[in-house]
């Protein structure tokens, strides 16, 4: 089967702002269609803090994410999730289940810094 992945510039590679946050807080978000989680990250004195909903009810509580490392597209444009507005993307990668599971760096990095 061939590859179906169209091909990018890496221009375009560099017009997605991804940065590190630490989470400051997390909720249940029970008003969401599918299970979520509500999400404040803070991704550094340039950005500053943003909410942000995900789906990863399956590997994480919300007690458990406060303090954690996480990757963000912080230049999409706002989207309505429920009675939430989402300001950033949270990443992350399906496991064999279809579950998701948070990207995050492997060494201590601060908030803000940008994927290169």
């Amino acid at each position: 089967m061939a590859d179906m992945t169209p091909e990018i510039t890496f221009d375009d590679f560099m017009k997605v702002d991804i940065r590190k946050g630490t989470v400051l807080r997390a909720e249940p978000f029970p008003e969401a269609r599918k299970p979520a989680i509500k999400l404040w990250v803070d991704f550094g004195p340039e950005i500053g803090e943003r909410k942000s909903s995900a789906q990863i009810t399956q590997h994480y509580a919300p007690e458990d994410l406060v303090g954690k490392s996480v990757l963000g597209v912080v230049n999409f444009p706002p989207r309505q999730i429920g009675p939430m507005r989402s300001e950033v993307l949270i990443l992350g990668l399906y496991d064999a289940d279809g579950n998701v599971g948070l990207i995050t760096p492997d060494k201590d990095t601060p908030d803000g810094a940008r994927l290169c």
